[in-house]
Order: structure tokens, then C-alpha cells, then sequence
């Protein structure tokens, strides 16, 4: 298994494995016209051609950025695929100067595994105010907040 960057001919797949943990509550769901549109910032592990996990990086601001949509298939869970996903997108967070990357998550035992700590949402204006207020739970948000500083 190997991972890569997302390629247009991944992203029926992608959007299978991600909306598969949306009806599940586990992830927000993606449009196909979103995860086209996120596509550069996208990475995928493959056994063969088959997309077994995939993660974002989505850059918020000048040293922030979020880890994404991160789902591995249920086939491979256990497997530490979520894993090298995160360390994937935190290599790929220090190629372009990010200091801090977050997530917002119901896994904060998996995160915290990854070098994630527990953190105010409200120290997170440019997450908070750009993109929560289009979320559908802006107003019950039950995600866990958490940092990991890079370097």
C-alpha cells in the first residue's frame, strides 16, 4: 500500500468511503463537486488501484491548516492506515511552512495517538468563523477541537 496524491479518477471512491462515515455521524459529508474542487489538497492510500483511506489538508490561514475528511475503509481499519495518513499530511503541512494543523473530531483518543492535544474552539477564529458557519451543526456542535503544533 502505497499513498498518493488524489487523482479526479479517485474521487467516486473517495466520496463512497467518506459518505459511508457521514450516514454513520462520524464525518461531515462531501459533495462530488466539492471533493473535485479539494481534489490538490486530497491524499489517498491504494492497495493496487483501490482507495482504502483518504485525508485532507485544507489550509485556513497563513500557519493553520486542518486535517480533513479523514476515513480509512472498513475492510482496512486497525491496520494503522489512519496513521500514516495523518503523519502523510503533517509531512506534507511542513513543505509548506504550516506551524498548526487541527482537527475536529469524535476520535480524540486516535488523535491524541497522533501528537494531537485538546484545544478551545474559540482560539480558532479562522476555523470557527469561515467555515462552521456553513456547517449544519453550527448551532450543537458536538466535535472535539484539537492542535498539533508541526516541527
Amino acid at each position: 500500500m502505497k499513498i498518493f496524491n488524489a487523482v479526479t479518477s479517485d474521487v467516486k471512491e473517495i466520496y463512497n468511503l467518506i459518505e459511508m462515515y457521514a450516514k454513520e455521524g462520524v464525518v461531515l459529508p462531501r459533495s462530488l463537486l466539492s471533493l473535485y474542487q479539494y481534489l490538490q489538497c486530497l491524499y489517498v492510500m491504494k492497495e493496487g488501484e483501490a482507495v482504502v483511506g483518504v485525508a485532507g489538508l485544507h489550509v485556513l490561514g497563513e500557519d493553520l491548516a486542518e486535517v480533513r475528511s479523514l476515513v480509512v475503509s472498513h475492510t482496512y481499519a486497525g491496520k494503522g492506515i489512519g496513521r500514516m495518513l495523518v503523519s502523510h499530511v503533517m509531512e506534507e503541512a511542513t513543505k509548506i511552512n504550516v506551524k498548526r494543523v487541527i482537527s475536529l473530531t469524535y476520535e480524540t483518543v486516535f488523535f491524541q495517538k497522533c501528537g494531537f492535544d485538546f484545544v478551545n474552539k474559540e482560539l480558532l477564529p479562522e476555523k470557527v468563523g469561515v467555515d462552521c458557519r456553513h456547517c449544519p451543526k453550527v448551532n450543537y456542535c458536538d466535535e472535539v477541537a484539537m492542535i498539533r503544533y508541526v516541527g
